[in-house]
């Protein structure tokens, strides 16, 4: 029989790992939701202009999470929370260099 303790540790590791945001997986996100596009249309410049301005709104990590849930719920994307933590990351590591979240 196995130690139930060490079974129930395991089980909560699960969750903890998979939930881990991924900016690999948060880049192909942005790809296939083709983010940029719209963007584009904001700046009517360079897709990445909206990210790079100097008077952009998103100015902590805060900011930048509330930011991508914005647009999902606005554009109807349907992303999962998850999804967002994704998008979130990789946005952060291509762009904002927020420090991570404690």
């Amino acid at each position: 029989m196995r130690n139930p303790t060490t079974a129930l540790l395991l089980l909560l590791a699960i969750p903890a790992c998979a939930a881990a945001a991924d900016a690999a997986e948060g880049k192909r996100l942005v790809e296939a939701n083709r983010c940029e596009n719209c963007h584009h249309n904001v700046t009517m410049g360079g897709a990445k202009a909206v990210y790079l301005r100097k008077d952009r709104r998103v100015t902590t990590m805060e900011k930048l999470v509330s930011q991508v849930s914005v647009c999902n719920s606005q554009l109807k994307q349907q992303l999962f929370p998850e999804d967002e933590e994704h998008i979130v990351a990789y946005l952060n590591q291509a762009y904002y260099h927020f420090p991570a979240k404690k």
